[in-house]
């Protein structure tokens, strides 16, 4: 994801974001922990956007 599309969001998606983010993070755990998961790239991938997120949200938070 990139930092236009985050920062285009507004605060409300933001967090809806986060939960959904987090949400497939982990399903993507479980299926590394079985053994069923075929890059272990992703994960960093999904946890860098997950911060990236939250750092957009800190600050619209911080502005409002």
């Amino acid at each position: 994801m990139k930092i236009k599309e985050i920062r285009a969001l507004d605060v409300n998606q933001l967090k809806q974001k986060i939960v959904d983010l987090n949400e497939e993070l982990f399903r993507l755990k479980i299926r590394h922990a079985s053994g069923q998961l075929e890059s272990t790239a992703t994960l960093g991938k999904l946890k860098k956007d997950i911060a990236r997120v939250k750092t957009v949200l800190r600050e619209k938070e911080t502005l409002s």
